[in-house]
């Protein structure tokens, strides 16, 4: 095995151009000789031929030399803390994406020139999850992303990073929620479970599979939503309630009749790391309260991604149990909601009145 260069060494820095590392920016910049311009570390252009590059301590030294700043990259510029630990995670999340195993905590810590402990509460608060995590979302997007467009299981696992079909089989349920082949064929073969029954909003409908609740649905009639299920596990086997689904419905009813704890039920869904992220945030809101996308988009580390948050929450698979009606427009108006703005008014109105006594009880026994 070749050893690593030597920290701050010409091969170090050339290491740190070459995967364009952005924890290497503000330690050094480097210069081409045929194009007269410097760079940051981190800079997204052409890479350079390693003979052309020059390396410099600080931007004014590369000036003093009659370099001139880059265009894309920005060099001359100060990269603010905050920048600068963005700059690290970012670093370490295309490490991850590009490793084949997960990469050792300590390996990535010491990429962006960080402690361990720091490095992971850095990552965490940035990303919503640990870096193992993140490595294994990737991973599974990978997988899912292969089998769906028809790759062998084999190549599909080899490519995701297992060292074998066989590995990923002892993962199955964890990554796919059924067996590689299923989901390379539609999820053709699976048995799914549909229930369901009246509520104050209209019709409510659980899907589940023999892992959890993979849907629930709200709307006007039972056929409607039996058409949605018929849609949404379009190669699977349907089949009728059992005593499981019959009870997992009446608890997602009850939960709309009055709504004042969680609906804690088993899930079965899968999602991209941000979804989850996003997800697990919405499962912390309260009943009674609610949230605006642009405060959730900063729960989970992504101010300005307002966006992407509303996108994660139209896609959320099981309304009520994760919670995305207590998600509401800046402006305070209800926003939007996939079963319609008066199922959600309604909900949130409920909610609030259950939530009323509870606090003054709350109010009470702290007096």
């Amino acid at each position: 095995m070749n050893p690593l260069p030597r920290s701050g060494s010409p091969a170090a820095k050339w290491h740190a151009v070459a995967r364009r590392d952005a924890a290497a920016d503000g330690s050094f910049v480097y210069a081409v000789r045929t194009t007269g311009v410097y760079c940051r570390p981190s800079c997204p252009s052409r890479r350079p031929h390693a003979r052309n590059v020059i390396y410099f301590d600080t931007t004014a030294a590369a000036e003093r030399a009659g370099f001139r700043p880059c265009r894309r990259c920005r060099p001359e510029r100060a990269v603010s803390p905050g920048e600068d630990a963005l700059q690290r995670v970012r670093a370490a999340c295309r490490a991850i994406e590009a490793a084949e195993a997960p990469p050792r905590l300590a390996a990535l810590a010491a990429a962006a020139g960080l402690s361990r402990f720091h490095f992971q509460r850095l990552f965490k608060r940035a990303v919503g999850v640990s870096p193992r995590e993140y490595f294994a979302a990737h991973r599974r997007e990978r997988l899912q992303r292969a089998l769906a467009a028809g790759e062998d299981v084999a190549g599909a696992a080899y490519g995701a990073g297992f060292g074998s079909a066989s590995r990923l089989y002892e993962h199955t349920d964890a990554l796919l929620g059924m067996s590689p082949a299923s989901y390379r064929r539609g999820a053709a073969g699976e048995h799914v479970r549909a229930g369901f029954a009246r509520c104050a909003l209209g019709w409510l409908g659980v899907a589940r599979t023999a892992r959890g609740v993979s849907a629930i649905e709200l709307g006007a009639s039972r056929a409607e939503l039996e058409l949605r299920f018929a849609r949404r596990f379009g190669r699977a086997v349907l089949e009728p309630a059992d005593d499981v689904t019959s009870r997992w419905v009446a608890a997602a009813v009850a939960f709309v009749e009055r709504p004042v704890k969680p609906l804690e039920l088993p899930l079965d869904i899968r999602g991209t790391a941000f979804q989850q992220r996003v997800w697990r945030a919405l499962q912390r809101i309260p009943p009674g309260a609610t949230v605006s996308y642009g405060a959730l988009a900063r729960n989970v580390g992504r101010p300005g991604a307002a966006r992407a948050v509303a996108r994660a929450c139209a896609t959320n698979p099981v309304p009520l149990a994760i919670p995305c009606h207590r998600v509401v427009s800046a402006d305070g108006t209800t926003g939007g909601y996939r079963f319609g703005a008066a199922r959600k008014r309604a909900l949130l109105e409920r909610e609030r009145e259950g939530a009323a006594p509870r606090r003054a009880r709350e109010g009470g026994a702290a007096r």
